[in-house]
């Protein structure tokens, strides 16, 4: 007859738990899911084995972030190897975890079956709600701040120690420059509508909508406009035809007169849109400089807009290095993708990769062939940036010759070099630029010491 046991991971310490006719409660999950609400009869289910406290605040963030990951630690290795039974009767034993992954670790280690399914989450629910009265000398009150000290410290460490936090800058940003869009789209047309009524002919002239902003907040009353307003138009217009096209135009314009209440109105609305595109390009520059930093390689082959997106859509470059090259190349045509396959029609060729210049400069039937072979390299690049320890352009500017040589292939026939040979070459580059490096800043801190040894003799 099998036994189980019931692993708990408690703020306060590990505790094993025996489970009574265990192959009863399997069949008779409801009245365990009714017994977990009442102690006594809790209490005839499950029994204490054994409860090892953690000796500090630190040992516990220490177990529980390894518990976290899926890993076995030290002590909870040692407390199972004493509390469990010895290992040639532990193959008719099962061990219950909440965690999949700490189970699989646990087997490996310890070899004893482990389960997270059946009656075991209820069994954990029910030792969660009523630990404190299953481990004697533990209240309730010991309890909760035993929770509340480890729950921040775990939250801290996470915030410390996460390996996405320079991407979710990259996330944030890339979720800005399409809000800001959107948003300098709108409003620029909300200008052009309101201000047309005043005068119509500007749009005709001026089709650029951060142009057409900048003349709106200059102009006000067209009226006004004489052949001395043509050297301050033709620095904002950057063009002296345009500008002479606008006062020439301000003289027989169809438009109706309005309020100075309402050009104030304009004006200030104009100015805003203006202050909006503004930093929308200080937004751009930013993101420029942080992809620059975090994915060298993969900016260099798509840009920084399209990396950036590919970031977003994985959540971080460490999931995005993850993913197969197949992957990457739907990645954001996932409805599309879906509804192909239910539809049983043709599967999209691409997704976010679609906005590359090489997608658009491919012809028609190369579209797919190209969108496969840009996503294979894209994913070399962002593996590259993830888990390389020197950042460098070298691997990108590479892979995006190669993705150049083959839009020529397709288009001339000329066989592109091998991959294995490009590589191999940009790595002995970027071992070499390494090296420059590193004896550039040994030339520096030479100087300095040498600066500091005569300040010093002074």
């Amino acid at each position: 007859m099998s036994k189980l046991y019931v692993l708990y991971e408690h703020s306060a310490g590990f505790a094993l738990f025996r489970v009574a006719e265990f192959e009863e409660l399997a069949a008779f999950l409801p009245q365990v899911e009714e017994s977990v609400t009442d102690l006594q009869r809790f209490n005839s289910v499950v029994t204490l084995v054994a409860f090892q406290p953690f000796k500090s605040a630190v040992v516990a963030l220490e177990n529980i972030n390894a518990v976290s990951e899926g890993i076995v630690p030290e002590d909870l290795n040692l407390f199972l190897e004493g509390a469990l039974p010895k290992r040639k009767k532990r193959s008719k034993c099962t061990l219950g975890v909440a965690d999949p992954k700490l189970g699989a670790a646990i087997t490996e280690a310890l070899e004893i079956p482990c389960s997270h399914t059946s009656a075991v989450p209820e069994l954990v629910r029910g030792i969660r709600h009523h630990f404190h009265s299953l481990i004697k000398g533990l209240t309730l009150k010991a309890c909760s701040v035993a929770q509340l000290g480890l729950g921040h410290s775990y939250s801290r460490a996470r915030v410390k120690f996460n390996v996405h936090r320079v991407d979710n800058m990259i996330i944030q940003s890339i979720a800005l420059l399409d809000q800001l869009d959107k948003d300098v789209n709108t409003f620029s047309m909300r200008i052009r509508e309101w201000y047309s009524y005043h005068f119509p002919e500007l749009v005709s002239i001026v089709p650029d909508n951060h142009l057409y902003s900048k003349c709106a907040e200059y102009i006000k009353d067209r009226k006004t406009l004489t052949e001395e307003s043509l050297e301050p138009l033709t620095e904002i217009l950057g063009d002296s035809e345009k500008a002479q096209a606008i006062i020439d135009a301000s003289k027989m314009s169809m438009g109706m007169d309005i309020s100075p209440v309402d050009l104030i109105n304009i004006q200030m609305f104009a100015g805003r849109v203006i202050g909006l595109s503004n930093y929308r390009k200080q937004i751009a520059e930013y993101l420029h400089t942080k992809m620059g930093s975090v994915a060298p390689n993969l900016s260099t082959l798509v840009g920084d807009q399209v990396g950036a997106r590919l970031i977003s859509k994985a959540g971080s470059l460490t999931n995005l290095a993850k993913y197969p090259a197949s992957t990457l190349q739907i990645l954001g045509a996932e409805k599309a993708l879906f509804r192909a396959l239910k539809t049983r029609s043709n599967t999209p060729k691409y997704g976010l990769l679609y906005h590359s210049t090489f997608i658009g400069r491919a012809g028609l039937k190369n579209k797919g062939r190209i969108s496969r072979y840009l996503a294979n390299k894209c994913s070399i690049a962002s593996r590259i940036d993830c888990f390389s320890e020197n950042q460098t352009t070298i691997f990108g500017e590479k892979l995006r010759q190669q993705v150049e040589d083959r839009l020529k292939f397709y288009e001339t026939g000329d066989i592109p070099a091998k991959n294995i040979d490009v590589m191999q070459q940009a790595a002995a580059e970027a071992a070499e630029a390494l090296q420059q490096s590193s004896k550039k800043k040994n030339k520096k801190n030479k100087k300095k010491e040498a600066e500091v040894v005569a300040m010093d003799e002074d």
